[in-house]
């Protein structure tokens, strides 16, 4: 009986297992195996202290894994981490670092602060050799700590997002609001409403009761687009601090998007959008909203890490979030 998956590889053909473990090689078999550069065949004694490559990889996904999390079929031993619902993915990344220091087994995952959909692979372990000593699990374990390294935060669908249209050309119809067409779709895309529309012009008060007034009437979030530069008639961030509303920062370390806002009331973000979140393919908004669909806290501290990976190349052909943009 054979110990372990045994690969053939035919090149432009095929990369799978040819048997399988638990395979109980015939005689039929062995022409198959010498083509496969198989001579020998090893039989696995059980020792106390050791653990086979498969088993051994069911804890690996153990530690790593959290809720609305589940596991691929271990072959080989190796085992996938799979999403079971669309969300906002992180990772611990000190204590994958851990791990993958103990030797001898290895995680690698996405990166951690993105959105992923249900069915997404979101981490893979492998267990390097075939038998491994139970004591390197142990270790693996004393890092989980009975806390998973992998957190999956689902997107809370049905929130109830208001748009504030800033600008003075738009109020008079000089131009069309190109603005709000662009958030709807995004926020649509998780799954939130658009339940309140107000056009404002560059009047601070009057954007300041349209926040207001729309946060009274029960939206979990509201979006202010335009007004957020450093020219006397942009009122949006100052009519945002008159709302009474908690600043967190005005201003972020990323490009596109440097002049972007964030304040909540009671409890509720309002973001002032530069104009850059209208024409741009990918802005700070992209990093930000997966994070406020989760129920995500953003914080100060939060917005000055996004420095590092904070500059979009702004690709002819644009791969966000398959790229280096907020990874940092």
């Amino acid at each position: 009986m054979i110990c372990h998956d045994l690969t053939q590889i035919i090149k432009d053909k095929t990369k799978d297992a040819r048997f399988r473990k638990g395979h109980i090689v015939t005689r039929e078999d062995i022409p198959v195996l010498l083509d496969m550069g198989k001579e020998h065949l090893y039989v696995w004694e059980n020792r106390d202290g050791m653990l086979h490559e498969d088993d051994a990889a069911q804890i690996l996904y153990e530690v790593l894994a959290g809720t609305d999390m589940a596991p691929s079929e271990v072959r080989e031993g190796k085992i996938d981490v799979i999403a079971k619902c669309d969300g906002l993915f992180d990772v611990d990344k000190d204590r994958l670092f851990e791990i993958n220091s103990i030797g001898e087994i290895m995680a690698a995952t996405r990166h951690g602060g993105f959105p992923v959909k249900a069915g997404d692979k979101l981490a893979g372990a492998r267990v390097i050799p075939l038998v491994i000593a139970g004591d390197k699990l142990e270790e693996a374990r004393a890092v989980g700590a009975g806390k998973p390294l992998l957190t999956l935060t689902p997107f809370q669908k049905g929130k109830k997002v208001g748009i504030v249209t800033t600008g003075s050309e738009i109020l008079n119809g000089r131009i069309k609001d190109t603005f709000m067409p662009v958030l709807k779709e995004k926020i649509e895309e998780y799954g939130a409403v658009l339940t309140h529309h107000e056009l404002t012009g560059d009047d601070g008060e009057r954007i300041t009761k349209a926040v207001t007034g729309m946060m009274e009437d029960g939206d979990d979030m509201v979006l202010c687009s335009g007004g957020m530069s450093v020219d006397p008639d942009d009122a949006t961030p100052l009519a945002i601090r008159n709302t009474g509303a908690e600043v967190v920062s005005y201003g972020a370390p990323v490009l596109p998007g440097a002049m972007f806002m964030l304040a909540y009331y009671n409890g509720r973000p309002v973001i002032g959008l530069p104009g850059c979140a209208m024409y741009a393919k990918r802005t700070i908004f992209d990093l930000i909203l997966p994070r406020l669909m989760a129920n995500v806290k953003i914080t100060a501290e939060g917005l000055a890490d996004l420095g590092h990976g904070g500059l979009c190349l702004n690709c002819e052909s644009c791969t966000y979030p398959n790229c280096g943009f907020g990874k940092g």
